[in-house]
């Protein structure tokens, strides 16, 4: 059963609140709307990128009837802590998960991951705990926002690397689904990341490819105090 089908079966409806994070796939708050209840968003854990348990927990009200949790990146959401929320509150938490690889090729993107962990500088590289299998390999730009992301993207991919911007645009900064509403760490993350490939075809070459074009601006790029 997908997650519209889900929902319904829980009787959420015209009325009803769905919390979901705005920093990923604007599908599943498509699927809230096409369930006919209305999707409020809460921020994420700046570390694992999924939504934060105490602002979901700051966003229940009333109408509030479930939660979607989306596991981002490799990197699972705290389902205890959400599940916490969701007892407290009466709410049916509900996860999304990302098709998961073979252990072996999740063991090589760990070893590819261990490799930049111990070699990158210049950018903050992905929190690795609760079991994260590195479906991409997430990095942040420490500069001053979009701008010095793009500019490092540009230029790390002008030496062959291929990376790209996970989340271009959150959700609730797209016309269908615009709302006013303070999500801080969403807004720094979509400004800031930058996924850099973790490949199992990867050659050692290519690695160290990868490490020499970020070490060669990272320093360049780092915030104003």
């Amino acid at each position: 059963m997908g997650t519209v089908g889900m929902l319904k079966a829980a009787g959420a409806g015209a009325g009803d609140e769905v919390i979901v994070p705005a920093f990923g796939n604007v599908e599943v708050a498509e699927a809230v709307t096409l369930a006919g209840a209305t999707p409020v968003f809460a921020d994420i854990d700046p570390a694992t990128y999924c939504l934060d348990p105490a602002a979901v927990e700051a966003a229940v009200t009333s109408g509030t009837v479930a939660v979607i949790a989306v596991h981002r990146f490799g990197r699972p959401a705290d389902i205890a802590r959400l599940h916490g929320v969701g007892q407290r509150h009466g709410l049916l938490v509900l996860e999304q998960g990302e098709s998961e690889a073979p252990y072996d090729e999740i063991a090589q993107r760990r070893e590819r991951a261990a490799y930049l962990d111990a070699r990158l500088n210049g950018v903050w590289t992905p929190d690795g705990g609760d079991g994260h299998t590195y479906q991409h390999y997430v990095v942040r730009v420490p500069g001053n926002g979009r701008p010095d992301r793009d500019a490092f993207a540009r230029a790390v991919r002008s030496k062959g690397v291929d990376c790209r911007v996970p989340v271009k645009t959150p959700v609730h900064r797209m016309p269908a689904f615009r709302r006013d509403v303070c999500l801080p760490e969403t807004e720094r993350a979509a400004d800031e990341t930058l996924a850099l490939p973790v490949d199992v075809s990867l050659t050692k070459r290519e690695m160290q490819r990868i490490v020499s074009a970020c070490n060669a601006l990272g320093g360049l790029l780092q915030p104003a105090f």
